[in-house]
């Protein structure tokens, strides 16, 4: 993952074509209700700029199905982005074509623009060649710098590269390799994963890749109800993947000729319906009853799981323990999100992984407390499970060192 950085090219002057990820929640009036994407590429952002080049900023927002929808426009990203710079944006009613051309022509050096969303096309999610030319159009210079995207091989991702003789990270991008990088190359030990979240589908890879990699993975969150199953408990109406029992089976078989010691539940709280005002009481994992259904892990689980998060020199988060959406079973996230605050606050290195995981640090309000949260939920599992991210693979490989 040696590859060449936003900061290794010669930008003055040049039109600076830069993917990032302006894909922010958005409320009934069309107001951006989070901009930390935005925030996080104002650093590529700046240093093009400061460096006399013209970044083109490309981006995708929501899921428009290929075509134009008033309600996914980048307008307000727009709008917010001159606010957060200082600056004004010359904001293309397009992302390709005369009108995108022509609104690209007039940017001089120092000045910003930002295409229009990039699905409104459907060549965009296709890797349409023809769509990726017309991109490549924009820019002499490539970077890209939304690793929430470099999961997919779309044409801003990967088909645009084949027209640049360089094809850079950007500054979050580097962040992001560097970090889950050094998380599988050499983390500090003991090396803690903590997986949970609904499914184990999407994640068993990843349990897979982490064995002999960590010290400790701790599943909780809906997904250990299939290794239960799997080890042969009764789970009463708790969520289980049945067609995923014997790929489970055999990575515990697995894990149990390996350093990586594999933690489940010892107790859990259980609800006799999917509700927030449901009856609930809290079992060992042994006693659950039919009728009932498993929504967060126990009190017991949570001494156990927070006692080794906070002894450990690396922790990886992805996942919730239950159901924090409801405040009812949204205890043991909230104790895991503390917990990882406090090991980080004594010296523990910590990175969450995307997704609910930072829903879960950001409303506890513990986010700032984390050494890194990644801004890829997907692209950061794909990564972990050992998996290429084509977004990546396509950039240029940076020179050896000593060639230059």
């Amino acid at each position: 993952m040696n590859k060449l950085g936003v900061q290794d090219l010669d930008l003055a002057g040049k039109r600076v074509l830069i993917r990032v990820d302006f894909n922010v929640p958005l409320d009934d009036a069309r107001s951006i209700t989070d901009d930390t994407r935005i925030r996080a590429a104002l650093a590529t952002l700046r240093l093009v700029l400061d460096a006399g080049g013209r970044p083109v900023i490309m981006s995708h927002l929501g899921r428009p199905g290929g075509k134009k929808r008033e309600e996914f426009t980048l307008a307000p990203v727009a709008a917010r982005l001159e606010d957060l710079l200082g600056q004004q944006v010359h904001f293309a009613g397009d992302c390709a074509g005369p009108e995108a051309a022509e609104v690209v022509g007039r940017a001089r050096a120092g000045e910003l623009v930002l295409l229009e969303n990039l699905r409104f096309h459907p060549g965009e999610t296709a890797n349409d060649a023809a769509f990726a030319r017309e991109l490549a159009l924009h820019g002499e210079l490539y970077v890209n710098d939304a690793f929430g995207t470099a999961h997919r091989a779309h044409a801003s991702t990967v088909g645009v590269t084949a027209h640049f003789d360089h094809c850079a990270s950007g500054l979050l991008m580097g962040e992001e390799l560097e970090r889950l990088g050094g998380l599988l190359s050499h983390p500090r030990r003991p090396f803690v994963a903590i997986l949970g979240g609904a499914k184990i589908s999407g994640k068993i890879e990843v349990v897979e890749n982490l064995i002999d990699t960590v010290d400790a993975i701790l599943v909780g969150g809906g997904m250990a109800f299939t290794f239960f199953r799997a080890m042969g408990l009764e789970v009463g109406d708790s969520l289980v993947e049945e067609s995923l029992l014997d790929t489970v089976s055999a990575t515990l078989k697995r894990a149990k000729l390996s350093r990586t010691e594999i933690l489940l539940p010892e107790d859990v709280v259980i609800a006799d319906r999917f509700a927030a005002d449901a009856s609930k009481k809290e079992v060992l994992v042994t006693d659950i009853e039919s009728g009932w259904r498993g929504l967060d892990v126990g009190s017991r689980t949570v001494k156990r799981f927070t006692d080794l998060i906070e002894s450990a020199g690396t922790v990886f988060w992805n996942g919730p323990m239950g159901v924090f959406e409801m405040d009812a079973f949204a205890r043991g996230t909230r104790a895991i999100a503390r917990s990882l605050a406090r090991a980080t606050d004594e010296g523990t290195l910590s990175v969450v992984g995307g997704g609910d995981s930072v829903a879960a640090i950001s409303q506890a309000g513990l986010a700032h407390k984390i050494t890194h949260i990644s801004t890829g939920g997907g692209a950061s599992l794909e990564f972990m499970a050992g998996k290429e991210l084509p977004g990546v693979t396509a950039l240029s490989d940076a020179p050896a060192k000593g060639s230059r």
